[in-house]
């Protein structure tokens, strides 16, 4: 209370006899403040302390003597006592209950104990003004034990979601490794503990910080998130389920990545190493940038560049011919060959394809035949000569 006011022109004698008569209420006070919460909240769990008594009245009888005692020794408005209070509202968070239940019992607890300082009040002849004051200061003190309730709960809270983002990172590790026997038991006891529902298919996602500090993605319940590692993975439950890739890719705007094809829950594993070789050819400008892609939408390029060394190998065997050629003239009867062999038509259906005149393919074709000979005949030269064209073309080599 302020250095002026209806409460500091009290007598002091007249303020210690009221603080005398309320701490000498105080014990009584407590059991019946109590007596009532019980009343009104039968489900309240009453937890005690080492002791056996209960936490609950400890809080009372204490909040109560500090605000007595501070009305009678400092010019000060009482503060709340921080540590009981902070652990109801750590109980609470642990126990998944919200704060609102605990606010009612604290405000039915301040209107018990003012009424019986109220009465004291008249008995010992404290002005209206005065107590009007103490009322205010009482309310003030109210505020004090919610605070130091929430900032419990909010200690509470962070330590499960950290405890959770833990336990979750566990059940990302279990179920994205390589494993040479079954699983399954362990998988369901960490999923459990985390409360999710082991599905029957996931596709394993592998992401692209947009920014050092990025802020982790709404990916919604049931994705399972790790920001823990350099590039951050997540797991999709039934990600065939309807709508399931268009919420994830509105919760994806502003990130890159990618995401493996769905697999069973056991081969969570290839899910992973497709979506790690995606982001592999995005760094390499391989495949498209600033989005989260699908790997099943971009099968070709997966399958015909990552094999990196086989398909050069193959590269060389098969366009061996065009070494003696110009660079440009080569790459001009490689797109010719590639557009030949995707169309199976002939001069004007290629030409149509290239966008060049109908006589300028058939004088391509003419030398194709001169370099590769019968081989353009034979299904299995023709099936590779279009897989290493089809993958220079992804590369860029080869002018689509």
């Amino acid at each position: 209370m302020s250095a002026r006011s209806a409460w500091r022109d009290v007598p002091r004698l007249k303020v210690k006899h009221f603080a005398a008569l309320a701490g000498d209420e105080v014990p009584q006070l407590a059991d019946d403040i109590l007596r009532e919460i019980r009343r009104e909240y039968p489900h309240l769990p009453l937890v005690l302390d080492d002791s056996g008594e209960p936490m609950a009245l400890i809080g009372i009888r204490r909040a109560l003597e500090g605000f007595v005692n501070k009305l009678a020794q400092s010019e000060d408005r009482p503060c709340a006592p921080p540590e009981v209070f902070q652990e109801f509202g750590r109980g609470e968070g642990l126990h998944g209950r919200s704060l609102d239940s605990l606010q009612a019992i604290y405000r039915l607890g301040v209107r018990l104990a003012w009424r019986r300082l109220a009465e004291i009040g008249q008995q010992v002849e404290i002005p209206p003004p005065a107590m009007y004051e103490l009322a205010e200061a009482g309310f003030e003190y109210l505020d004090g034990l919610v605070d130091q309730s929430v900032r419990g709960y909010a200690e509470a809270a962070a330590r499960q979601a950290g405890e959770r983002l833990r336990l979750q990172r566990k059940l990302m590790e279990l179920m994205l490794a390589e494993h040479r026997t079954d699983p399954a038991e362990a998988l369901a006891e960490r999923a459990a503990r985390v409360g999710w529902t082991l599905p029957a298919r996931v596709a394993v996602g592998v992401l692209l910080r947009p920014a050092r500090e990025a802020v982790a993605p709404a990916v919604g319940q049931g994705v399972l998130l790790d920001m823990e590692t350099e590039q951050p993975r997540m797991v999709v439950p039934e990600p065939d389920a309807a709508g399931r890739p268009e919420l994830l890719r509105r919760a994806m705007t502003g990130w890159s990545g990618a995401i493996g094809p769905p697999v069973p829950l056991a081969d969570a594993a290839k899910s992973l190493r497709w979506a790690e070789a995606a982001v592999r050819l995005m760094e390499r400008g391989l495949l498209p940038a600033g989005e989260v892609l699908f790997c099943t939408e971009h099968t070709e390029a997966l399958v015909l560049l990552q094999p990196e060394e086989l398909i050069d190998d193959l590269a060389r065997r098969c366009l061996a011919p065009l070494t003696h050629c110009g660079p440009a003239h080569g790459r001009r009867l490689a797109e010719t060959l590639l557009a030949w062999l995707e169309t199976r038509g002939g001069a004007p259906e290629v030409a149509a394809r290239l966008g060049v005149h109908p006589q300028t393919v058939r004088y391509r074709l003419r030398q194709i035949r001169e370099l590769w000979g019968d081989e353009v005949d034979d299904p299995d030269r023709r099936f590779e000569l279009e897989l290493v064209l089809r993958a220079q073309r992804l590369r860029g080599a080869v002018g689509g």
